[in-house]
């Protein structure tokens, strides 16, 4: 039992702080791209366990265990030493009012290549929007994210991470060779670990269509295909139960299901993080993992209860349930959820202030864009203005102009 607490005191540390970190490090153009790829890191481990647990399930004696266990060890062991070498998040440093180390570290981060011009405009820009968020709320952080502009911040990192939980996927991922057995499918061990590298197949191709389309188009189109792929198993059990033609229907749609929730679910963790500001990120997000991991267990308790033979029964109807709750989740993303592709995050802190609706996120133009396009700006340029004693960083790049102060 204190194995099994500190493995969930680990993980929740991890899966929190993990995601922190790419936040506040990577560029804004390529944070989605690094949660795919933390996301696929998490698949390609799926799937390993999954062939492990396959390849000595059949194994008889201590080495049935023990050789899934020593696996265990390499990732983790990899992680820690790698961890040495990371450097702190400039915006973490930035809160703790270290400017010097902030900006060492965004060296560190960007890399020699960097124009220097550039580097110290995102450097300003994150000092700049950090002191004022410090101003602010200068004390109960706790307390603070649930006021003001906060609480609309706080709200919709919650709910960006429980999608997670509302989409039904902690039953079909925890009980998918249950529920495969029951559907009467055969082999329904080795059918789960082709659904599994089907993860990874959704994982990869976000790699790809996460730098086209917008973050609320990915959230649309993956909530809907997740939906009618608890639907459509549903309505095949309810007309023909038990059938094989039957089970064949909930192989196809909870291989769909994990391959469009796979695809889209980076995209979930990354606007739960990116909607708090500096100051507040880590509890914010903190809370919404946890009250993540909170409704993944009441799905993983509740779902014997509805599929269960000797229980309700209900088998594969239980997908009536949670197309019901993706279509609850799809009208929140159209109405709520505001657009934050390709904006730093100190942009996104300036239109939170603004009290920008929602919907008008992806085409708000931040402070100075205006005199930037009237000067037909190049790829970088800084302008100076003595108002208020700020600079104006205007990063331009083909029609696509916007500013921040700095």
């Amino acid at each position: 039992m204190a194995v099994d607490r500190a493995k969930g005191m680990s993980v929740g540390w991890f899966l929190t702080f993990s995601q922190l970190y790419v936040h506040e490090v990577a560029p804004a153009h390529l944070r989605g791209v690094v949660f795919g790829v933390y996301q696929a890191q998490l698949s390609i481990g799926s799937i390993v366990g999954a062939a492990v647990d396959f390849g000595t399930h059949t194994i008889d004696g201590k080495r049935a265990y023990r050789i899934p266990l020593a696996i265990f060890f390499v990732a983790p062991t990899i992680q820690a030493i790698a961890l040495i070498f990371f450097p702190e998040t400039p915006r973490w440093l930035m809160v703790q009012e270290q400017e010097e180390k902030a900006e060492a570290s965004l060296r560190q981060l960007r890399g020699s290549h960097i124009d220097e011009a550039q580097l110290q405009a995102e450097f300003n820009a994150i000092r700049v929007s950090t002191r004022e968020q410090l101003e602010q709320n200068k004390k109960a952080l706790f307390l603070a994210m649930w006021k003001g502009t906060n609480l609309r911040r706080t709200l919709l990192s919650i709910a960006a991470v429980c999608f997670h939980a509302a989409n039904g996927s902690s039953w079909v991922n925890i009980y998918t060779t249950y529920y495969l057995q029951i559907a009467g499918v055969t082999n329904p061990f080795g059918f789960s670990i082709m659904v599994t590298c089907m993860g990874l197949l959704g994982v990869l191709s976000s790699l790809w269509f996460v730098r086209i389309f917008d973050r609320r188009t990915i959230m649309l189109v993956g909530v809907s295909a997740v939906g009618l792929a608890q639907l459509c198993p549903a309505i095949a059990w309810s007309v023909d139960p038990g059938s094989e033609t039957t089970g064949k229907v909930v192989v196809a749609f909870i291989a769909l299901f994990v391959f469009f929730y796979t695809a889209y679910a980076p995209s979930a963790w990354l606007l739960g993080g990116e909607y708090p500001n500096n100051q507040m990120r880590a509890y914010s997000f903190g809370i919404a993992t946890a009250l993540n991991f909170l409704g993944n267990w009441a799905g993983t308790f509740s779902a014997p209860y509805f599929i269960n033979p000797a229980a309700l029964g209900w088998g594969p109807r239980y997908g009536y349930i949670w197309f019901g709750s993706n279509v609850i989740v799809l009208v929140f993303i159209y109405f709520f959820l505001p657009e934050t592709k390709d904006r730093t995050l100190e942009e996104i802190h300036e239109m939170f202030e603004a009290k920008v609706p929602a919907r008008q996120f992806k085409g708000y133009v931040c402070v100075g864009v205006e005199e930037m396009a009237a000067k037909g700006g190049s790829k970088l340029e800084i302008l100076r203005e003595e108002k208020s004693g700020a600079a104006i960083h205007v990063e331009s790049s083909g029609d696509d102009r916007r500013s921040v102060a700095v």
